[in-house]
């Protein structure tokens, strides 16, 4: 149970809510900070899984933490976004990727104790989703769009990366449940 993959998944779930708490410090660069800790945090989402597949230490707790880990910070940054940009053009794809996050993973469990999780297993289209939606978070949390008088755009950059992944998180959605709804419509047959 306590394999490395799984200490570095369990480090993810810690950094929460240091990441909120040093975000939101009376300090000039406390939403730098935070942004790099969520880096930080994105990152180790890569590499727990990598580690788990080299050193074959894929456990069944692992496969259970990696993406309530994951849920829970990006759930926690799009809470914190739309806090602090307080505008609809950021809370709207910030819900359709919450309301999307929420379906993906009951489907998931729904299928899974159906038998039929790897009908809805992770495509290239979520991939793509989750890093856009990382860049997209990380640009937004970071409020740079200059650093000592060099232009970053790096909220700019987050904006459209986030219309981008809400854009991607509904094709992926709609994906998921086409590869569902056989499973789904089966299901629903045998109860009429």
């Amino acid at each position: 149970m306590w394999t490395v993959p799984n200490l570095i998944t369990l480090f993810r779930v810690i950094l929460i809510p240091v990441f909120v708490g040093v975000y939101f410090l009376d300090w000039r660069w406390a939403h730098e900070a935070g942004a790099f800790i969520f880096w930080l945090a994105a990152i180790t989402d890569w590499f727990d899984g990598y580690l788990a597949r080299k050193l074959e230490q894929s456990t069944p707790f692992g496969a259970f933490l990696d993406p309530v880990a994951d849920k829970l910070i990006v759930g926690a940054a799009l809470l914190m976004i739309t806090h602090s940009y307080g505008s609809l053009w950021i809370t709207i794809p910030a819900i359709a990727l919450l309301v999307r996050e929420i379906y993906v993973s009951a489907l998931r469990e729904w299928m899974g104790q159906n038998g039929v999780r790897e009908a809805v297993k992770v495509s290239f289209i979520g991939k793509a989703k989750t890093t856009a939606q990382m860049l997209a978070i990380i640009g937004l949390l970071s409020g740079l769009e200059s650093f000592m008088g060099i232009p970053l755009y790096w909220v700019t950059l987050g904006h459209i990366l986030l219309y981008i992944a809400a854009v991607l998180s509904i094709w992926s959605m709609i994906i998921y449940s086409r590869a569902a709804w056989p499973h789904l419509s089966a299901g629903l047959k045998d109860k009429i």
